[in-house]
């Protein structure tokens, strides 16, 4: 059995982070994914789908991840339920991320201000091309490669 989701869109807010009482990270955002087809009026749809991620990828997206960023999740879609506080039973389907992807150029990730001065990673540019710019040739041989 197979339970794996791929899903490329823009956040509609910004993620909202919290911890669990035994101190675990989780971040939760909303990715608009356009439907591959227009309405009958010729107007693009989207479906608005709930991400969930944990830990260290929930720090990263709480940091990087801003309203209006496009991003792509991989993950397992999740189905669970509660009752609220009126006493009925609330139906939620979620993907719980285990990778996620910013796909916005570097210079949109700067632009956004996502760097803080207490983010570890705040002299490192995550979006950058790591060989772009040193100008020496990079030699790989089969010797190199994992397969």
């Amino acid at each position: 059995m197979m339970n794996r989701v791929i899903l490329i869109g823009r956040l509609t807010k910004d993620p909202e982070m919290r911890y669990t009482t035994s101190g675990i990270a989780v971040t939760t955002f909303t990715l608009a994914v356009n439907r591959p087809y227009a309405n009958q009026e010729g107007e693009r749809q989207a479906d608005f789908i709930n991400i969930v991620t944990w830990q260290k990828l929930a720090d990263l997206c709480a940091n990087y991840l801003r309203k209006g960023r496009q991003a792509a999740v991989e993950g397992r879609l999740q189905t669970r339920s509660y009752e609220n506080q009126e006493g009925r039973k609330v139906f939620v389907t979620e993907v719980v991320a285990d990778r996620a992807y910013f796909l916005d150029k570097a210079e949109d990730a700067r632009t956004g201000n996502q760097y803080s001065s207490h983010d570890p990673f705040a002299s490192a540019d995550p979006f950058a091309d790591p060989f772009g710019g040193s100008g020496k040739t990079i030699n790989i041989t089969d010797d190199d490669l994992p397969f």
